[in-house]
């Protein structure tokens, strides 16, 4: 079960403290897309990301990390002016080591950012990358990711259990 649980647990993107990740040597940021730097029904991103994105920059080499494909992806990379790796069938662990390997990371200067425990939390642990779970932005989304939540749920059900992880309960 310790393979589900973040490093970090945010409310979102916007209440993570980088400064403290900076310092643990994280160099670069690995953001998913969908419900944790969007909804799913965002087609652009918003000025608010933008100007995040904007600030992150000069401290971090960020990337979004998502399983949706090029052009999902495609207006963000544009208007946000970052590196993107689509289809990228998180948990599974291909697309992390090519990022480390064109960009020259090590695992530990690396933090994966995402919204699900089963796709993003699973596959940053699984590359020994610190992990943060967020919130996500809306409870709207496809039914394939709705079946997700289903066993997320039970996860954490057993995580709470353990005195692990609760859902609301923010930690650094």
């Amino acid at each position: 079960m310790d393979i589900f649980v973040p490093d970090i647990y945010a409310q979102s993107i916007y209440t993570i403290n980088y400064k403290k990740l900076k310092k643990r040597g994280i160099k670069c940021l690995l953001f998913d897309l969908n419900n944790t730097l969007a909804s799913y029904g965002t087609d652009y991103p918003d000025d608010k990301l933008r100007e995040k994105m904007f600030e992150l920059e000069k401290d971090f080499r960020i990337i979004i990390v998502s399983n949706s494909n090029k052009n999902r992806l495609r207006p963000f990379k544009e208007k946000l002016n970052l590196d993107t790796s689509y289809s990228s069938k998180k948990p599974l662990t291909k697309k992390y080591k090519k990022i480390l390997n064109l960009y020259n990371l090590k695992d530990t200067e690396v933090a994966m950012i995402g919204d699900s425990i089963l796709t993003d939390i699973w596959g940053g642990n699984k590359m020994n990358f610190t992990t943060i779970l967020v919130n996500a932005i809306s409870e709207d989304e496809p039914f394939h990711v709705r079946v997700i939540r289903k066993f997320e749920k039970k996860i954490i059900k057993k995580l709470n259990k353990k005195g692990i992880l609760y859902k609301g309960e923010y930690y650094e």
